[in-house]
């Protein structure tokens, strides 16, 4: 086995001033978003420019028996990203173009580091756009999305990140580069590797190019309505009966009374009634007026009080109350963002837990939900001292309290994550939900793809 400083002088002699190691860098890379950090600081950051910058670090990293992390934006909330003691981090955020696209095919090619907003801000002209919209769209990128199965407010409607790609281009631990997938809207040639590799948060390979799905830009109207409800649980009620009503709306998004107030208290808006529940729910297209209306009639039938907006701009202003939920969890201490999902007639069952594990363990826990697919995002706030990076760990109160919840989630038929991935957060309880069986098999592929175990080792399938 070489040593890291062997493995150092190697990157460094293929790559030149591609290879950071200067202390900033190599800090910011051992933790993301979740406020999770990694132990100690990685090797070195290596900001890949091109495939050939990617294959030649995983050659060395190989040969070297050096462990690589791969990391986009740095936006993630399960610790996917995060690289440690003696590890590579890979960042590919600077290969970021969009290299081709093709409105007669309604398909884009890009490469990994291209923000998710920047690229539909590229589509426009076009009259096109790529549907995945997860909150974190100005700041996260389409690799990191593709690494995590990323969903969004969008997907009830339009599907998550695994109904839009058709390809991927990826880098195998010793350098290798596939080209997964297809062009075409059919094909079944040979296994679906693409969708094996979609969610799989760097542990299969690089992935250093996309081949997109799109769609068109569709005018007509687009309304949005927001509906008040005396509590949580008769909102998730409502919530319910416009899914059962057979109404598709683009959006249906639930905040809970205690994200509704930070909120509101965050962008200086009048304080909501107190334990007060909202439905923000947005349709589009030809018929977005008639399904407005007739969902605003389900809605005022389930207990809330619903106005109706066909103005695109006051749709922003309340989407715009949703999309600031993160900074608002901010401005209440240091929040654990979690991501559980339940059967979308489960959602009322899953806020009961949510109050029984708030009651049972003394904690906080606001909470907003994709609410057209029953995926829940549960705040855990606490107070906590950053270590000498600036990082905040959860204590075991919390995990604990967090325990609790997932259990919950999964006796009530649901999964541990929706849309932010395993990464560190999650391992443990991964066995939990997959069966010890199906857990095996899956790090079993794993070790087909990267014998050697050492892309993004400790995440997903450790203990």
């Amino acid at each position: 086995m070489t040593s890291g400083a062997d493995a150092l002088d190697q990157l460094r002699a293929a790559l030149g001033d591609r290879v950071d190691t200067s202390a900033a860098s190599l800090a910011a890379a051992r933790a993301d978003k979740s406020g999770h950090a990694a132990s100690g600081l990685p090797l070195a950051v290596v900001h890949a420019r091109s495939i050939d910058d990617v294959q030649q670090t995983l050659r060395i990293a190989a040969s070297t028996g050096t462990p690589v992390v791969t990391r986009g934006a740095g936006t993630g909330l399960a610790g996917g990203a995060n690289a440690g003691d003696g590890e590579i981090s890979l960042s590919v955020r600077g290969m970021d173009r969009v290299l081709e696209v093709r409105p007669d095919d309604l398909l884009a090619v890009v490469e990994p580091g291209v923000l998710n907003a920047d690229l539909n801000t590229a589509l426009a002209p076009y009259g096109l756009w790529w549907a995945p919209d997860p909150a974190s769209r100005a700041i996260s990128t389409v690799g990191g999305n593709i690494a995590t199965g990323a969903g969004g407010l969008l997907c009830a409607k339009y599907g998550v990140v695994r109904d839009a790609v058709l390809g991927v281009d990826l880098v195998l631990a010793d350098g290798r580069l596939l080209r997964l997938g297809h062009r075409t809207v059919k094909g079944v040639t040979g296994l679906d590797l693409t969708s094996l590799v979609i969610g799989s948060e760097g542990t299969l390979g690089v992935v250093v190019g996309a081949t997109l799905k799109l769609r068109r830009l569709v005018p007509g109207e687009v309304c949005t309505i927001a509906a008040t409800f005396p509590d949580v649980r008769t909102a998730a009620e409502a919530s319910s009966a416009v899914t059962a009503s057979g109404a598709q709306p683009a959006i249906m998004e639930l905040m809970d009374a205690a994200s509704l107030a930070a909120v509101h208290a965050l962008l200086a808006l009048e304080a909501p009634t107190p334990g007060a529940a909202q439905l923000t729910i947005q349709t589009d297209g030809p018929a977005a007026i008639a399904e407005a209306d007739a969902i605003a009639d389900v809605l005022r039938r389930a207990g809330g009080t619903a106005v109706v907006s066909h103005d695109r701009e006051e749709g922003e202003r309340l989407l715009a109350i949703r999309r600031s939920m993160h900074p608002a969890m901010e401005s209440l201490g240091t929040a654990l963002i979690e991501d559980v999902s339940v059967p979308r007639s489960a959602l009322p069952a899953m806020f009961d837990e949510i109050a029984r594990v708030e009651r049972e363990h003394g904690v906080v826990i606001p909470t907003v939900a994709h609410a057209g697919d029953g995926n829940l995002h549960p705040n855990f706030i606490f107070e906590a001292e950053p270590d000498e990076f600036g990082v905040v760990e959860a204590p075991d109160d919390i995990w604990a309290a967090a325990d609790d919840l997932f259990r919950a989630a999964l006796r009530l038929g649901g999964t541990l994550t929706g849309e932010h991935g395993v990464g560190v957060l999650k391992r443990r309880w991964l066995a939990d939900e997959l069966g010890e069986d199906q857990w095996e098999l899956q790090r079993q592929i794993t070790r087909v793809f990267d014998p050697q175990g050492i892309l993004n080792p400790g995440k997903v399938f450790a203990r």
